[in-house]
């Protein structure tokens, strides 16, 4: 199901092939989070464990990346391990997708990337930890993550915690309203913030079903409104950390990388790494609890679907 003119620069696994060809539940998955997410061999511990929870729930995982200038729609165990120990892997996005693959680099793929490979390959539903978004003080940094605007072009639906918390989750809800996409919170009319269940910010809609999400994308494909969705799910009340004490290790990690000079592609792996050293670890266990929760209601989507 690739374009002619993209197949030839596409390997799908074939677990993944025999899964889309049959009309089975598929569930993408990004790579960035390997990459430049966590450190290894957590960065690879979760990744096999999120596979396992989607295969769980009768979906198949095709983890997206880009490996030796080949787009790969499902990973082998051991490019998977290759992939997390990988030391100069590109960050990918739209901008640079076409670059890593004419140049046969190997980098992960962004939310953006992933949205763009995912439905060149047929697939529908796509679990990620958090999006991009706008950052904070972007009114003079101009600093607003390409997956907005994938969103707004690309019909996946794509199921995350919100927004990284490093964001400015107010200013990436109005861009996402301005681009016509839906953002649904699921079981909550509160957007939650990446590591806590709760931001100051409704979400625009709420639904408490994988077939009401189900239901909302096909009506929309029938009503010939382009783009995705976005899914808002808040982590679980046992591994979140909360939205007031993240607030001052987001503080204290943004204060250090404007200190630092860090920009662009730089910032949000700095501010990452910064704030799992502020919290002694703890962001990283919320982090992978967060993505094991978003794998398990996108592959319910998708068998809904």
């Amino acid at each position: 199901m690739t374009p002619e003119t993209a197949s030839s620069f596409i390997d799908i696994h074939p677990p993944v092939a025999e899964a889309l060809a049959a009309g089975r539940p598929v569930v993408a998955l990004e790579s960035t989070i390997i990459t430049h997410g966590m450190p290894y061999p957590d960065n690879a511990a979760m990744a096999a464990n999120v596979e396992t929870i989607i295969a769980d729930e009768g979906a198949v995982p095709a983890t997206i990346a880009v490996v030796a200038g080949r787009i790969k729609i499902g990973l082998s165990d051991a490019e998977r391990e290759d992939l997390a120990q990988a030391k100069d892997a590109m960050k990918l996005s739209r901008a640079d997708l076409a670059f890593a693959v004419a140049e046969e680099r190997t980098g992960g793929t962004t939310v953006a990337a992933t949205m763009i490979c995912a439905h060149l390959a047929g697939i529908t539903v796509f679990a990620t930890g958090g999006i991009g978004g706008v950052h904070k003080g972007a009114e003079t940094s101009f600093d607003i993550s390409a997956d907005l605007d994938e969103l707004a072009r690309t019909p996946v639906i794509v199921v995350s915690a919100g927004a990284k918390a490093i964001l400015d989750i107010e200013k990436t809800l109005e861009v996402l309203e301005t681009r016509g996409v839906p953002v649904i919170g699921y079981g909550s009319e509160t957007m939650p913030a990446f590591w806590s269940r709760q931001s100051p910010f409704r979400a625009p809609l709420t639904l408490a079903a994988p077939e009401g999400i189900a239901r909302l994308h096909m009506t929309r494909q029938a009503l010939g409104l382009q783009g995705g969705m976005l899914v808002a799910n808040p982590v679980p009340v046992a591994d979140e950390i909360p939205s007031a004490e993240m607030a001052g290790y987001i503080a204290d990690a943004q204060k250090a990388a404007a200190t630092g000079g860090v920009s662009g592609k730089a910032v949000t792996p700095f501010l990452l790494g910064k704030i799992l050293e502020l919290t002694g670890g703890r962001s990283l266990k919320t982090n992978i609890a967060l993505v094991e929760n978003n794998a398990r209601l996108a592959a319910r989507i998708a068998g809904a679907l």
